[in-house]
């Protein structure tokens, strides 16, 4: 077996490999995100065999949400599985706030990010391993697909992600989660080290879980393998939306955009066909590190922004984004 681990699967550990070959430059310590459950362990004892032979410093972090008692004993089995396998973990206790009308789900996500981001200061690492996996995947297109994301927002997981001046890999995204439980197992056998279950993964009050209880199995039933079919769909709509990042991005460098990026030509934009101007204009407000907004407000803005004089003289156009506004005077579309 590669790497010196004395079980598992080489193509798995030939994945992490290539993720953190991909980084600009070799990194000297990298973090893994630890749950406890069957994936992230089995993420962190393959990461821990590819650090070992890369001579890079490996941590798990470990983020307990405070939702469970059961939480707890969690925590300890993660800092037992870091004993077993020589790697300092380190832990923090969050509380998860969804008074200000995200869901339990989202606002947990949001928390556990926010978490890691401390972590990983505190371990000094600035590259951090996630676990998701092909059925991950799938069912995040799933979800997107029935909130309507768009095309854009098919690309669902990206193997490799900013957020919080971490860099995030996922390299297991092509491994089903069929091989990782398989793993799970035969480390359990060698080492009396068992995964733990969390049970709001089979509650379908949860979103996800919904999707995993009642849509799964009738898709496995009908179309196996359609979670490659759907992965594969992801990468492709990932593909498709760095061709039209590209555009986009030449588009507004003809807008005659303002030196900080924030305003541009009214004329440039409106001489653009109606879906170029769309995607110019999402791609402008991320530039600027705002929200994607519904298509409905988008379709709202693009239909003030028609209205208006040619140069923007006849009225003001004022349109509330988020915490932002966005104007238009003398002939500049603009953020404040």
């Amino acid at each position: 077996m590669p790497y010196g681990l004395p079980f598992g699967s080489p193509a798995l550990l030939s994945a992490v490999d290539q993720a953190i070959a991909s980084l600009d430059g070799a990194p000297d310590a990298l973090g893994v995100a630890v749950s406890g459950g069957a994936d992230s362990t089995m993420l962190a004892a393959h990461a821990a065999a590819v650090a070992g032979q890369r001579g890079i410093t490996l941590h798990f972090l470990h983020v307990h949400h405070g939702l469970q008692r059961i939480a707890d004993a969690w925590r300890e089995q993660v800092h037992d599985l870091a004993q077993l396998l020589a790697v300092p973990c380190h832990s923090a206790r969050i509380a998860v706030d969804h008074s200000h009308g995200d869901g339990i789900e989202s606002a947990a996500r949001t928390a556990r990010y926010q978490a890691l981001a401390a972590l990983a200061a505190r371990a000094g690492v600035k590259h951090v391993l996630l676990a998701h996996h092909r059925d991950d995947q799938a069912e995040t297109v799933l979800l997107r697909l029935l909130r309507g994301a768009g095309p854009l927002g098919l690309g669902a997981m990206a193997p490799q992600m900013q957020r919080d001046g971490l860099v995030y890999l996922r390299p297991w995204l092509d491994v089903s989660r069929a091989q990782i439980l398989l793993l799970a197992e035969e480390f359990r056998g060698l080492t009396g080290w068992r995964a733990v279950h969390d049970p709001t993964n089979s509650e379908d009050r949860y979103t996800r879980s919904a999707v995993r209880e009642r849509l799964t199995p009738q898709l496995d039933d009908r179309w196996p393998g359609w979670q490659a079919t759907l992965a594969r769909h992801a990468r492709q709509s990932r593909e498709m939306s760095q061709v039209l990042e590209d555009v986009a991005a030449r588009d507004l460098a003809g807008l005659e955009p303002s030196e900080d990026g924030r305003s541009f030509s009214l004329a440039r934009w409106r001489a653009l066909s109606e879906a170029r101007q769309a995607l110019v204009l999402r791609h402008w407000l991320a530039s600027l590190g705002l929200r994607m907004p519904t298509d409905a407000r988008l379709r709202e803005l693009m239909r003030q922004m028609r209205g208006l004089h040619a140069l923007g003289h006849d009225r003001e156009m004022r349109l509330k984004h988020g915490d932002a506004l966005i104007r238009c005077v003398r002939g500049r579309v603009l953020v404040e």
